[in-house]
């Protein structure tokens, strides 16, 4: 399954243009968060940048994703088919968390820790492969 590789690799170019879009947004539409409540121009900032690390883990996957063995591989597959998805998560949260209420991040929150469970697995079954 060669697909891995490539999917990675686009889907982090694609978000990194996507991050750069962001930025536009964030100029364009509101002034660059100038005379912004603190609440919200933290979250908008913060989700900017959260776009940009899904978007280098993406790329740095699509550069290294090597198929591993067993049920290593399945492990593997469910860790790239989420980490595909994350970036669709927090660019809606990006849109959608700076006008919740008390700074709640529920999307971004989802996907941090998505991320960080994708990490794990990966370096679980990374452990004790041969090159």
């Amino acid at each position: 399954m060669r697909i891995w590789r490539p999917l990675h690799f686009w889907t982090g170019i694609v978000f990194v243009i996507i991050f750069l879009l962001t930025g536009q947004y964030m100029d364009l539409a509101h002034n660059h968060l100038e005379g912004m409540a603190d609440g919200p121009r933290m979250i908008y900032r913060s989700g900017h940048i959260y776009i940009l690390f899904a978007a280098v883990l993406n790329l740095v996957s699509g550069i290294y994703w090597n198929e591993l063995p067993g049920f290593r591989k399945k492990l593997q597959i469910l860790a790239s088919v989420l980490l595909l998805l994350l970036p669709w998560v927090l660019l809606y949260g990006f849109f959608q968390e700076p006008h919740l209420q008390g700074l709640a991040r529920p999307w971004s929150s989802m996907a941090l820790y998505g991320t960080f469970g994708v990490a794990v697995v990966l370096a679980a079954v990374g452990i004790g492969r041969k090159e």
